[in-house]
């Protein structure tokens, strides 16, 4: 299969496309791949600043004229190659937390069943979209060294901030390293030191562990202070956040006990005070986000150079409907996917039920309940039946609100896209890290595990430091790692995290049950099961296998 910039990684900068000026509002141009080599590319530091800006946009957009259009894997739809938007089908809609009801031609279907294999659809836009950001990472190192600098006559005006540039681009590369090992396991490897051309061989999964750790904890030491950077640009408490989450998942990823990093490096972050956490839960996931300290790195989005039909924008048109148009801030939504019954019953009763009166929950005592049930069953089937594609059948999710902290919407009747700000990491999960892998055997103690669990706690019931709300504080007994896994759905759904902590917990595919898994969708069939363990990666796309003659599926994928 002929991937249009994915063989970046593998020919020159010919595919290589500029972003306008700075990291905020990472606004395309595209360059005309004819007529444009590296030498016309990196012809001044705002040209340098551009690339490295598509390094990070990667992640955001879908291709080179905004929502649609040009998009850059071609072959594929552009929707659903968003980053994000990917990776949620991947992480979020093979567990307990979310089903769609639509787009089985793509194979949510699969995922939804746990069934997938080599020709999955889905599966294949988060390997590309990954490769793709690697490449862009690379090219752009290969082309920043002193010597390029220097004979561009660019050394003296940059030779301040390209260091940094250089540690942010490595950092990114890292993080798709790491996404790579954990979805996919072995993978083709190639970095910037590599001639343009060469057809990369594949490594083993703990190959690639080891550099990403490697290269995270290197640029760890190079990258601005925490809180240093601007925003939307990491800085070392970002590699720090990504070092706790890779080490805390060494031992499922290939066999390694690193608790005891995982939890020096999520103290780091806590410890720094940078990055505390935010006053309200809610008002992470609002439009108005990027004043929200808590969000270590977020991946921008505004409503005039950021559209997509992935990011945030996705993730909240799917997860409503539209009598939710006045709680939510859009105009605009689609209202194909909806909860499971697992991780709604994971909140008390209580605050499971939609309140037209109390759309925001303040009344509630767990403010993360942000349900949406008005008009829809709690089950995501109906007895006798076969798997509908029915939007009532599950509740809704108003967890992300294209509105401001003053409970506004950005237009009076909405926008047709989001500009909430997509938070990749942030603080509430180091403090849960923190307790788990002292749970784990790190060196801080129960007390201390405990005061990280009850502080995220304190914070969702808005009581203790945060409030006078009812508190939601547990005891030492009930401080477990079953809790934690729980704790870490309620704080963290819908935040591409849920796959990888369930096979950290041996949860995934055996031993714990949700709606439709193991599935073929009959009738009755809605009660899971346990599935093949060969589920807890990924296939390489199969069409892979057509242009690298290098390449070892999977075990059990043909």
């Amino acid at each position: 299969m002929k991937i249009k910039l994915i063989m970046l990684s593998l020919t020159a900068a010919s595919s290589l496309a500029l972003l306008s000026s700075c990291l905020d509002d990472l606004n395309t141009m595209p360059l005309n791949e004819k007529i444009l080599t590296s030498d016309k590319v990196y012809v001044s530091a705002a040209a340098y600043r551009g690339v490295l800006a598509k390094c990070y946009g990667s992640l955001t957009l879908s291709g080179q004229e905004g929502p649609s259009g040009n998009g850059d894997l071609a072959g594929m739809d552009e929707g659903y190659s968003c980053y994000t938007r990917a990776v949620l089908y991947l992480q979020e809609c093979t567990t307990d937390e979310l089903l769609f009801h639509s787009g089985s031609s793509q194979g949510s279907r699969d995922y939804l069943f746990m069934a997938w294999n080599a020709g999955t659809q889905i599966t294949r836009y988060s390997y590309y979209r990954l490769i793709m950001s690697i490449g862009y990472c690379n090219e752009f190192l290969r082309e920043s060294t002193d010597e390029k600098l220097k004979d561009r006559e660019l050394y003296e005006e940059m030779k301040s901030e390209m260091p940094y540039y250089r540690a942010e681009a490595r950092f990114i590369r890292a993080y798709c390293y790491s996404m790579l090992c954990d979805l996919f396991g072995s993978v083709p490897f190639i970095d910037e030191t590599m001639m343009p051309g060469v057809i990369p061989h594949q490594k083993s999964r703990e190959e690639i562990y080891n550099y990403a750790v490697a290269e995270a904890e290197a640029v760890a030491a190079l990258l601005k202070a925490p809180g240093e950077n601007e925003y939307g640009r990491v800085d070392q408490a970002a590699a720090w956040f990504l070092l706790s989450r890779i080490y805390i998942n060494a031992n499922s990823w290939v066999g390694k006990n690193e608790y005891e990093n995982a939890y020096r490096y999520a103290k780091k972050v806590i410890d720094s005070g940078k990055y505390p956490l935010a006053s309200d839960y809610r008002h992470i996931f609002l439009a108005d986000n990027r004043t929200c300290k808590e969000i270590i790195w977020p991946l921008p989005q505004d409503l005039e150079n950021t559209k997509s039909y992935g990011g945030s924008n996705f993730v909240i048109k799917a997860l409503t409907d539209g009598n939710m148009k006045p709680f939510t801030g859009m105009s605009d939504v689609w209202g194909n996917a909806r909860l499971k019954t697992q991780l709604v019953d994971m909140f008390e009763a209580t605050d499971q039920l939609f309140d037209e009166s109390d759309p925001w929950g303040d009344s509630k005592k767990d403010k993360r309940a942000q349900f949406y049930t008005t008009g829809h069953t709690k089950e995501t089937w109906e007895d006798g039946s076969a798997l509908k594609n029915d939007f009532a059948n599950g509740y809704a999710c108003l967890k992300w609100r294209n509105m401001t902290k003053g409970r506004q919407p950005l237009a009076a009747n909405g926008t047709t896209y989001s500009a909430i700000d997509y938070p990749m990491f942030r603080t509430a999960d180091a403090y849960l890290m923190a307790a788990e892998a002292i749970l784990r055997g790190a060196s801080g103690s129960r007390a201390d595990a405990l005061s990280y669990v009850n502080e995220v706690r304190d914070r969702a019931y808005l009581s203790g430091a945060y409030g006078s709300g009812t508190s939601g504080r547990i005891s030492d007994a009930q401080l477990t790692l079953d809790f934690i896994l729980d704790e870490r759905a309620r704080e963290l759904h819908t935040e591409l995290v849920r796959r990888t902590d369930l096979i950290r917990f041996g949860k995934f595919t055996k031993g714990y049950s949700w709606d439709w898994k193991g599935s073929d969708g009959a009738a009755g069939s809605y009660i899971g099961k346990d599935v093949d363990d060969k589920y807890k990666l990924f296939p390489i796309p199969q069409e892979e296998f057509t242009v690298n003659p290098y390449l070892t599926q999977n075990p059990g994928f043909y």
